[in-house]
């Protein structure tokens, strides 16, 4: 009996020791050039490119099956980051993927929520917290303004609205300079 086992853990250690030299021996590196088109992507993973998210969106553009106008959500700058990293001509953001929107995340109505847990199964990057029955929150800093959490609601509690300033992210306002009138 403990020759059995004996036998058996020294054959696993075998067999693990075998599996770990593989995987360093035939370790396939990733595309560079994914790694520098998923940074300039916005991260929302809204797919609204028809991609399931940006990571699949940016191998897509890199072997030239997707084009580098399908991201709404990283808009016209996003599309002049791509072009000039790719070394390729701007072109207008395309229309059929949806129009640039500013920021925004999700809020819930704690007093309509019901607990369903429908939003937190359809956010993408988890943002959203509860438990089922319970009401749920959303937490602003991982919430990427994607919108799919809206359309599962039942009860329609969530909103989309503009992220409140934080002292990282405010900004003094401009100061407005009177015009002299001139007659």
């Amino acid at each position: 009996m403990i020759e059995a086992i004996v036998a058996i853990g020294l054959l696993t250690l075998l067999l693990g020791a075998l599996l770990g030299f593989a995987a360093q021996r035939f370790k396939v590196e990733g595309d560079p050039m994914v790694d520098r088109i998923e940074a300039i992507l916005p991260q929302t993973q809204c797919g609204q490119c028809n991609y399931p998210g940006c990571r699949p969106y940016a191998e897509a553009i890199a072997s030239g099956e997707a084009d580098i106008n399908q991201c709404p959500p990283g808009g016209d700058a996003g599309v002049r980051k791509l072009a000039e990293l790719l070394g390729r001509e701007p072109k207008p953001l395309n229309a059929e993927h949806g129009e640039e929107k500013p920021t925004m995340v999700a809020l819930i109505d704690e007093a309509r929520c019901i607990g369903c847990t429908k939003c937190i199964q359809a956010c993408p990057v988890d943002a959203i917290v509860g438990a089922a029955k319970l009401m749920h929150v959303v937490i602003p800093e991982l919430c990427t303004g994607c919108d799919l959490c809206v359309p599962p609601c039942p009860v329609d509690c969530i909103d989309m609205v503009e992220p409140k300033p934080t002292p990282a992210t405010w900004t003094r306002p401009k100061p407005v300079i009177p015009v002299a009138l001139v007659d």
